[in-house]
C-alpha cells in the first residue's frame, strides 16, 4: 500500500507541473504570424489553454488526484495503526498466558 501512496505522490507532482505548463501556455500568444487568420488561431489556442480549457481541466484533475491521495494515505495510516494495536494486544495476551 505504501508503494501506491508513493506512486500517487509522484503522479501528483507531475500533474502539478502540468498545471504550471498549461498556465504558462495560456499566458503566451503563439507566434503564428500577423495575418488575421493566424492571429485568430493564436487567440483560439490561447483561450483553449486558459482556465476554462486545458488549464482548468488539468487543475481539476490535480485537485481530484490530491483528494484521492489524501484519502488513500489516511486509509493506509489507519490500517497500520490498527495493525499495530492488534499486534500489541496479541503480545499482551501472549505475555499474560505465560
Amino acid at each position: 500500500m505504501e508503494s501506491q501512496v508513493a506512486a500517487l505522490t509522484a503522479l501528483g507532482d507531475r500533474t502539478n507541473a502540468l498545471v504550471g505548463s498549461a498556465g504558462r501556455l495560456a499566458e503566451r500568444l503563439p507566434r503564428l504570424g500577423t495575418a488575421p487568420p493566424a492571429l485568430h488561431l493564436a487567440m483560439r489556442l490561447r483561450e483553449a489553454a486558459g482556465q476554462s480549457g486545458l488549464t482548468g481541466e488539468v487543475t481539476a484533475a490535480d485537485t481530484e488526484l490530491n483528494g484521492f491521495h489524501r484519502s488513500l494515505k489516511e486509509t493506509v495510516t489507519g490500517y497500520l495503526d490498527r495493525e499495530s494495536d492488534a499486534a500489541a494486544s496479541l503480545r499482551s495476551i501472549g505475555g499474560a498466558a505465560t
